[in-house]
């Protein structure tokens, strides 16, 4: 029987092909791992290819398989090198489990010139006709401190804040938004330090229109020739305005009209506008006045919320505010009689006409505020009051008269279902003497009024604007919700866009598009004001 025959040499080949193989593998494995690591550490994207289509900016998902993200520690952010996984001397890391925490969430600031912002604070003494507003300025924007509590506030974290301070407060606090980013390709917004209202402030009174207008017509030339402009043509910028949407909508260059033409420039009706009060454009986003309470920490809410939601009320109403005797179909005059007329310890009426104005004074206004069950909130020379964040913070539930003072508004920051957390009683039927304010809300239980207040004390923390220095770690504060909003709304354009469809559209609506998105549209109680 003839033996099998083994081919030695054959064996011999197999083995030196896998050895070989085996090391091409482990020298491209090793080659891979560095340029990964050289890369991020260099300031670039490893194994992300960037092109775009028209402005959009799309990545290559298949080259997205090795890792989910990986993206550059801010190199603004004091705390990039703490947060980032790699370390210079430590690459013992898995690449699968590398993630992006900012992506999608990046944001990049204009250097806009001073003129726009620092620059119109030298001005301070001028910035509102009626009085010096250079304390204001101080504490990122959050006025002096508080240095007599009376009891009534916590001893810290409370400012003499002025309501038309928002700009510097915003641009103060989003220097420390930990995904800033210096590289524009890499942002999904584009914030623009622009201090509209502070500017505009200065020439409402006396002042012509081609004055009112200049910085308005600056900041949209400025703009225009920056590189960032022409990716999505300013459909991914955003300013915030520290004054109503009304002081920058002016129709004509007639000198009578109110207010600048700042949103009816052509760059501008792309912008999306962050400002204390909006209009029916839908470019325009409410975000909350500032209030008196800017805490440091987390613990310093939660034993607020705690004093407020325990705290015993002696009034079941109460306002705070001044009649409008010139100012047709306002319901104050009527308001403040029914509060005055009212029984004993009913409601608490704080006048801010009286000498003094002791409604410019916090603990003048939180002690009204947090011995009332409800606090009226009718419109002013406004839709909305800043009494609206005063009376949340204090835990008094907010009574409106029109769906404009915050249904339509706040839809970023109050529950669609507003009889949690508010009473509504149509404007007319105060008007024509239908309703007694106090009947109304005398008929809720105490049950029912505890309810309400524990969903506006829930409030609390996404109304106030949190102390630069902070780092919040349980609650959102009005900046974050609102950065977290804008990221979400640009992105969501670009998706639009790179679709091939128009996103202008949605920057025509009127307010039942508003109304639509804060999910009231279907109460005819509200709908009829419209």
């Amino acid at each position: 029987m003839e033996k099998p025959i083994v081919n030695g040499s054959h064996c011999h080949n197999q083995l030196w092909f896998i050895i070989r193989a085996s090391f091409v593998f482990c020298l491209v494995l090793l080659c891979l791992d560095y340029s990964v690591l050289s890369g991020v550490k260099n300031g670039v994207f490893p194994l992300v290819s960037q092109s775009f289509s028209g402005s959009q900016k799309t990545h290559n998902a298949t080259q997205f398989a090795a890792i989910d993200e990986i993206s550059v520690p801010n190199p603004i952010s004091s705390d990039a090198h703490r947060d980032f996984p790699f370390r210079e001397n430590n690459y013992n890391i898995t690449l699968a489990n590398v993630t992006d925490p900012c992506s999608g969430k990046y944001i990049y600031v204009h250097r806009l010139p001073t003129r726009f912002n620092n620059g119109v604070l030298r001005d301070c003494r001028n910035l509102i006709k009626w009085f010096n507003m250079c304390p204001s300025l101080m504490n990122s924007g959050f006025g002096p401190k508080v240095v007599k509590p009376q009891g009534v506030l916590s001893r810290k974290n409370w400012f003499e804040t002025n309501q038309f301070m928002l700009e510097l407060i915003f641009h103060q606090r989003i220097k420390q938004y930990k995904c800033l980013t210096n590289d524009s390709s890499m942002a999904s917004a584009v914030y623009v330090p622009f201090y509209a209202g502070l500017d505009v402030g200065r020439y409402l009174w006396g002042y012509n229109t081609s004055v009112r207008d200049s910085a308005a017509y600056g900041v949209a030339d400025w703009l225009r020739k920056q590189h960032e402009w022409n990716r999505m043509f300013g459909q991914d910028h955003f300013f915030v305005a520290g004054r109503i949407a009304w002081d920058f909508r002016r129709q004509t260059n007639n000198e009578s009209e109110w207010g600048s033409k700042l949103m009816n420039l052509p760059e501008f009706m792309n912008i999306t506008m962050l400002s204390i009060e909006s209009s029916s454009w839908s470019n325009e986003f409410a975000i909350p006045y500032p209030t008196y309470f800017h805490p440091l920490r987390n613990i310093n809410v939660v034993h607020w919320q705690k004093r407020t939601r325990t705290r015993k009320r002696r009034y079941l109403f109460c306002f705070a505010g001044a009649p409008r005797p010139t100012m047709e179909g306002s319901i104050r005059g009527e308001i403040i009689n029914q509060c005055l007329s009212a029984p004993n310890r009913t409601c608490k009426f704080l006048d801010c006409k009286a000498e003094g104005n002791k409604c410019d004074a916090p603990v003048e206004v939180i002690k009204v505020f947090r011995d009332c069950n409800f606090c009226l909130q009718p419109p002013g020379d406004s839709y909305t009051r800043r009494s609206t964040f005063d009376s949340i913070i204090s835990g008094c539930i907010p009574v409106f008269f029109h769906p404009y003072s915050a249904y339509a508004q706040y839809i970023w920051y109050f529950p669609k279902n507003y009889t949690k957390y508010s009473v509504y009683i149509p404007q007319n039927d105060i008007k024509n003497g239908n309703v007694s304010i106090n009947r109304v809300l005398s008929r809720f239980s105490e049950h029912r009024i505890s309810e309400m207040r524990k969903e506006v004390v829930k409030l609390i923390p996404k109304v106030i604007y949190a102390n630069p220095k902070s780092r919040f770690e349980r609650f959102e504060d009005a900046i974050d919700i609102a950065l977290k909003k804008v990221t979400e709304r640009v992105n969501k354009v670009g998706e639009v866009m790179k679709e091939g469809k128009d996103p202008s559209v949605d920057f025509a609506a009127g307010n039942q598009w508003k109304l639509k998105l804060a999910g009231i549209v279907g109460d005819q109680a509200l709908e009829t004001l419209f």
